[in-house]
């Protein structure tokens, strides 16, 4: 019932609607960013071939991996990552000289920093987001220091306590003073929704868990730097197709997340954080889903995220390398079939 009557209050959600929320989302404040112009410059073979531009990106936490910058960075650099994901904490201690240091690790290692992760808490009760918020201009002050343009969060996709139409008003809401406290230094809001069935259809009020939905949000907050964060796994969920993201612009897409989807259980049925490595069962068709990608000329990052207990438990090193492994196995699927044949 609420969710109808958001419909009526919002109007009827329609594929042009869609069309033009997505054609209209702008980033030109990115267009001289040093992230861009150095992934610009790589001249990987791989990459040429695919005719891609985003970068395989190393996010440690997500695969079990607890270390700080400079080793991630080591890890990124000896494993064939692209791209690695920025500790602001760590990088908020750093003095000028260390700031240099990083800097200079990063062009000797042709790396650079993907996406931050959102250090504010806005899904739960007002107190807590507002103190979250009070620490958001040292988070921006650091990310601006360093050139980092990216940051990403996800959306809880369901809600016992606020109404759907509530929910959302109180999202909007508040993501949009965060947008606005970010885009002040030119840095864009990726905001991921969540998919599977179960994370949603079972709770007293479901919320975003599509990309039409999601686009709903990013039109009602009305910043132009806020955007999506696309995940394989979440798109695959939607029932979504390679076209939902033919219709996006390149700069509607702040970050990637590529996972597969364990093989033998129905989608329906399937868990949330039980996920696989990408290219590992082929369920999901990463081929469509990452040639969307390179048609529309996405640049950012594109990081794996299994929720794999077998890869948490490994050392730092195997685990590294598997999953790079992995992200190549799936660059290879767009690759011509000569080149994937003679990497």
């Amino acid at each position: 019932m609420e969710r109808k009557r958001l419909d009526a209050t919002r109007g009827e959600t329609s594929r042009r609607r869609f069309l033009l929320q997505a054609g209209a989302f702008a980033s030109a404040s990115l267009v001289g960013s040093r992230a861009l112009l150095a992934q610009e410059k790589k001249d990987d073979k791989a990459r040429d071939a695919s005719g891609r531009r985003f970068t395989i990106d190393l996010v440690p936490g997500r695969i079990g991996i607890r270390c700080d910058q400079a080793r991630a960075i080591e890890l990124a650099a000896a494993n064939g990552f692209e791209s690695v994901a920025p500790s602001w904490a760590d990088l908020a201690r750093l003095d000028d000289d260390g700031k240099k240091r990083v800097e200079e690790d990063l062009k000797e290692r042709k790396l650079v920093f993907g996406a931050a992760d959102l250090p504010v808490n806005f899904r739960d009760e007002e107190g807590r987001f507002r103190k979250d918020m009070l620490e958001l201009p040292d988070f921006v002050k650091t990310l601006d220091r360093f050139g980092i343009k990216r940051v990403g969060t996800w959306i809880r996709p369901s809600e016992q306590s606020r109404t759907y139409i509530e929910n959302f008003h109180t999202h909007a809401r508040r993501l949009r003073e965060v947008a606005k406290a970010l885009g002040e230094k030119g840095i864009r809001l990726g905001l991921e929704y969540v998919g599977p069935k179960r994370s949603w259809a079972h709770y007293l009020h479901p919320f975003i868990h599509t990309m039409v939905e999601m686009s709903e949000l990013i039109d009602e907050i009305g910043e132009k730097n806020v955007g999506f964060v696309l995940d394989s796994w979440h798109w695959y969920h939607a029932h979504e197709g390679a076209e939902h993201i033919r219709e996006l612009r390149a700069d509607a897409i702040v970050a990637v997340d590529l996972n597969d989807a364990p093989a033998g259980i129905e989608r329906d049925d399937m868990v949330d954080h039980t996920r696989e490595l990408p290219a590992a069962t082929g369920v999901i068709d990463l081929k469509s889903f990452l040639s969307a990608l390179v048609r529309i000329g996405y640049d950012g990052p594109v990081r794996a995220e299994p929720f794999s207990q077998a890869l948490n438990e490994l050392p730092a090193e195997e685990a590294a390398a598997q999953t790079a492994q992995a992200m190549k196995q799936a660059i290879a699927l767009i690759l011509p079939a000569e080149t994937a044949k003679d990497g």
